[in-house]
């Protein structure tokens, strides 16, 4: 069998390593494989038992793990579960230890209620900005970094009839948001996509076109609902400028950069519509958090531009200064290291190692 030296495999060992010394997951020694597509697949991702919430908890950075499922309870949001996760509900993280959710609660929830940390983390996106403000769109618990952030209105088509937007599924979400001011007193929306192990040719979906998918029986249903629901908002974005007359298979409709192009969509028209809006800005950056590991991501050759993730996405873009990819280890690069210490140690341990 050819030997498997992806990112995703060398994580998935190191957090099996983990598993089996007690280490980071409260000792939790439940672990079982997690299979991709095929049952007999040995290389599957391993993880701690996500059958109770308790195993789930284990997930976390133990400071936060209480807090970040009150703080998605009390504003129902959604927690994220991968195909084959045991099926424990909405309002119950996944124990997948790969999961990019996890990781950007891990990093980032425990920094949300610190201004200057989270004034360090924006501006390692943005230099120009001066401060940081509470999200007030969160209900319960706002703090400085708000999660799974939707808009108050739907501005993309995503919903029907009487339906309601909801955070963290069925509709275009942020994973994380932070809300800052700049030099000039304009405010700023930073939209936060957090990867971590994905990459979209080992999960079967690189050749997945958003635009032709069908509706059970109905031949290319969802993709023409999606070509309705999106193709007027492209033609009138001033920040997607690869513009055509029809966008069927078209660059927008392939991952990653089917979600790359709904979050830009998204902060747009956030911006656009600021007068209905709690957080009302006048710009935006979008913050896509990516490991420089993970090759199978970012230097893969994409069939639909015969390039790599950067490339593809910034040849998409009118201002590519509004897009930014950052190390998730630089991005807290300047918080105080002898306040958040035990944090760093925990990250350090189960992320930003030398990946062996």
């Amino acid at each position: 069998m050819k030997e498997n030296n992806s990112f995703r495999e060398k994580r998935k060992q190191h957090d099996l390593k983990l598993i089996e010394a007690g280490k980071i997951f409260n000792g939790d020694k439940g672990k079982k494989p997690y299979f991709l597509r095929d049952k007999n697949n040995l290389n599957g991702i391993w993880l701690p038992k996500a059958d109770l919430l308790m195993n789930s908890k284990n997930n976390f950075y133990p400071q936060i793990a209480d807090e970040v499922i009150l703080y998605f309870a009390l504003n129902s949001i959604s927690f994220h579960h991968l195909e084959g996760d045991t099926d424990v509900g909405f309002c119950i993280p996944s124990g997948h230890t790969l999961s990019s959710q996890i990781a950007c609660l891990n990093h980032l929830y425990p920094l949300r209620y610190d201004k200057e940390a989270v004034l360090s983390i924006a501006k390692q996106i943005n230099s120009e900005i001066v401060d940081v403000m509470q999200i007030e769109s969160d209900t319960f618990l706002p703090g400085f970094i708000s999660f799974e952030v939707i808009s108050n209105i739907d501005h993309l088509n995503e919903t029907k009839g009487s339906q309601k937007l909801t955070r963290g599924t069925m509709c275009t979400s942020v994973d994380a948001l932070i809300y800052g001011k700049l030099k000039d007193d304009n405010k700023i929306i930073i939209p936060i996509e957090w990867k971590y192990t994905e990459n979209y040719h080992e999960d079967g979906k690189i050749d997945k076109d958003y635009s032709i998918e069908n509706r059970g029986k109905e031949k290319e249903g969802k993709g023409n609902e999606r070509l309705h629901r999106y193709s007027d908002l492209i033609n009138c974005s001033e920040q997607l400028s690869w513009k055509e007359d029809d966008y069927k298979s078209s660059v927008y409709f392939f991952e990653p950069f089917y979600q790359l192009m709904r979050q830009t969509l998204w902060a747009e028209q956030m911006i656009a519509n600021k007068k209905t809006e709690t957080t009302k800005a006048e710009k935006f950056i979008h913050a896509h958090i990516i490991p420089n590991e993970n090759e199978e991501l970012l230097q893969y050759e994409y069939p639909v531009s015969m390039k790599g993730m950067k490339e593809t996405w910034e040849s998409c873009l009118t201002d590519i200064n509004k897009y930014k990819i950052i190390e998730p280890k630089n991005l807290l690069a300047n918080i105080d290291k002898a306040k958040y210490q035990t944090l760093i140690n925990y990250l350090t341990t189960r992320y930003w190692n030398d990946n062996e």
